[in-house]
């Protein structure tokens, strides 16, 4: 089942190489347009953004590539589990997320699915930045280091 985060939001679906593969920076809060049987979908904790991403297509923000498995109790009304699925921003967030994303090697990562404290799906959405092979290595090396000096300090004091 999903996970309660830290502030009382189911979290459904979380992205957790994001933070590895990307340098984040400004996160949004979005919507989803979303059908009756993926919410009771995501109700169940079942959704994957992992591989996912947000386009800008004719004007308007879509989730891409994320996967809501179909609910089987919802038979012949059931929704496709890859289908593209519009974002509900304010057109003034929209614009300078679509400004942001025309930038070279700028992104936007979804990081986690919830369900905030009144019931609505929401997404947590990042303007990102792709990390090269050594970022990474780099930034291992640093949370290790950081990791080993609070283990340090702890033993001292």
């Amino acid at each position: 089942m999903a996970a309660k985060a830290p502030d009382d939001r189911k979290v459904v679906a979380e992205n957790r190489k994001a933070r590895h593969n990307y340098d984040i920076g400004d996160v949004i809060e979005t919507g989803i347009v979303l059908m009756g049987s993926e919410v009771k979908s995501l109700r169940l904790g079942r959704a994957t953004i992992a591989e996912s991403y947000a386009s800008d297509e004719q004007g308007e923000l879509f989730l891409i590539n994320a996967t809501i498995p179909e609910y089987f109790q919802a038979g012949r009304e059931n929704h496709t589990p890859k289908r593209p699925r519009k974002l509900l921003l304010k057109k003034r967030e929209a614009h300078k997320l679509m400004i942001a994303i025309q930038r070279e090697g700028m992104t936007l990562v979804p990081l986690r699915i919830y369900f905030n404290d009144r019931g609505f799906a929401k997404l947590a959405l990042a303007i990102a930045k792709g990390r090269q092979v050594h970022d990474k290595r780099t930034a291992i090396k640093e949370r290790d280091w950081n990791r080993q000096k609070s283990r340090l300090l702890k033993d001292r004091g």
